[in-house]
């Protein structure tokens, strides 16, 4: 039996599984599927892109866009992830959009981080209107606090909070926290009403780890 298909989910939680494109037509559960990203065209020639249809076809709900590794490592301009949430939204599709700075914005303080995620937020819902963007999932990830980048610390939840609430103050919908969660830190963070839940990453690969996450934000 699939580890998917152990896990417990509490009636006060939802749970949005997010596997590689690949392995999307593999995964049979009850649990919500969402895309790591997607290509914002519907129609024409784009070799080797997934378009929000064919994701559509196999049962995904949910977007992540704008991760923080696509920021970093294939260096997506915010202008191409704006096209990204206008097309998902279109689609039908709710979008969660990672936002966050790095350590070196973070050294120059809180009022620069908010400055910094203002801006992304301004650039990365510019083509959605005033009424559409609560409809937009944030998901705040500090890079700096994310455990695969180097010189990685970790965030506490008094700062997170803080970035978070500014956050809603400026969309005014859901934002999930995404700082290397895992199961010895996911309650520190989730028992403050502001945080609407949890971006995990490497945790969500180990069924045990996961399922305490889970069970945390209950």
């Amino acid at each position: 039996m699939s580890p998917l298909n152990k896990l417990k989910v509490p009636k006060n939680v939802s749970v949005v599984i997010c596997p590689p494109f690949v392995y999307l037509p593999l995964v049979k559960t009850k649990i919500a599927l969402g895309a790591q990203d997607i290509f914002p065209g519907t129609q024409g020639a784009f070799t080797g892109e997934v378009s929000t249809a064919m994701v559509r076809a196999m049962g995904v709900t949910y977007v992540i866009i704008g991760h923080s590794e696509r920021r970093l490592y294939i260096q997506e301009p915010d202008e191409l992830i704006a096209k990204k949430v206008r097309g998902s939204v279109d689609a039908g599709l709710t979008v969660v959009l990672c936002v966050g700075e790095s350590a070196a914005t973070r050294k120059k303080g809180l009022s620069a981080s908010k400055k910094f995620i203002q801006s992304q937020l301004s650039k990365n819902l510019a083509l959605l209107k005033k009424d559409e963007k609560n409809k937009v999932i944030i998901a705040y990830e500090p890079i700096w606090a994310i455990s695969t980048m180097p010189g990685a610390r970790p965030d506490n939840p008094e700062q997170a909070v803080a970035m978070i609430a500014f956050i809603k103050k400026v969309t005014g919908g859901k934002v999930l926290y995404g700082g290397s969660v895992n199961s010895k830190n996911a309650i520190g963070f989730l028992e403050h009403p502001v945080i609407d839940g949890a971006l995990v990453g490497g945790a969500s690969l180990k069924p045990e780890e996961f399922q305490k996450i889970v069970e945390a934000a209950s």
